[in-house]
């Protein structure tokens, strides 16, 4: 009676884990598929992809303009703001670019070289944008990215999802993955282990 109660209990055991396992590689495989769709075609898209030195000409902050958050979006999600124009000297190649935070950056708004967010206090938006053009004066020579194929001749700060980034992105559901695979492995050597001791 009381082995047929441990053989229930082991069998439950290993139903569970089993589950677990099988659980554990179909969360990995909705994380490869959210990321394929989302983070990889913007670090596939970006031309920015070379790293270079770039030097500071000249940092000005110019009079407010507007920006919308989204295309499409209604008037109250318009906001002004001062316009920083930071030009650089890229080493690569000598040429004075203009210098962008990031690729969503240039898309926003072309003409500046920040686009801060949405915030109510116009002062802070302000003294943020005033001390970012104070640290660029400051550090004159600093690392950014650059187009080697030409396309675009500006350069920005940095990615939005740099090498590392995506390596990252990918280590946790690659270990969700090994470990679902592990443990099935390992519950079916339990369940080879007990078909093998009863046979004998």
């Amino acid at each position: 009676m009381l082995g047929k109660k441990l053989v229930t209990a082991q069998k439950r055991g290993e139903t569970r884990a089993l589950c677990l396992g099988l659980g554990m590689v179909a969360c990995s495989m909705m994380m490869y598929f959210f990321i394929g769709i989302t983070i990889v075609p913007f670090y596939t898209k970006s031309v920015w992809t070379t790293e270079t030195v770039c030097k500071v000409l000249k940092a000005n902050i110019k009079d407010k303009v507007f920006c919308a958050n989204s295309e499409g979006s209604e008037d109250e999600e318009i906001f002004p703001y001062p316009c920083l124009q930071v030009w650089v000297n890229l080493t690569a190649s000598g040429q004075e670019v203009m210098l962008y935070q990031t690729e969503d950056t240039l898309e926003r708004n072309p003409k500046c070289s920040y686009v801060p967010d949405k915030l109510e206090n116009s002062k802070e938006v302000k003294a943020r944008i005033e001390t970012i053009a104070s640290n660029f004066k400051k550090y004159q020579t600093f690392p950014c990215y650059y187009d080697p194929g030409g396309t675009q001749t500006n350069v920005i700060l940095s990615r939005l999802y740099p090498s590392k980034g995506l390596l990252f992105a990918f280590l946790w559901p690659t270990l969700m993955f090994t470990g679902g695979c592990l443990i099935i492995v390992l519950v079916k050597i339990s369940q080879y282990v007990s078909v093998l001791s009863a046979w004998q």
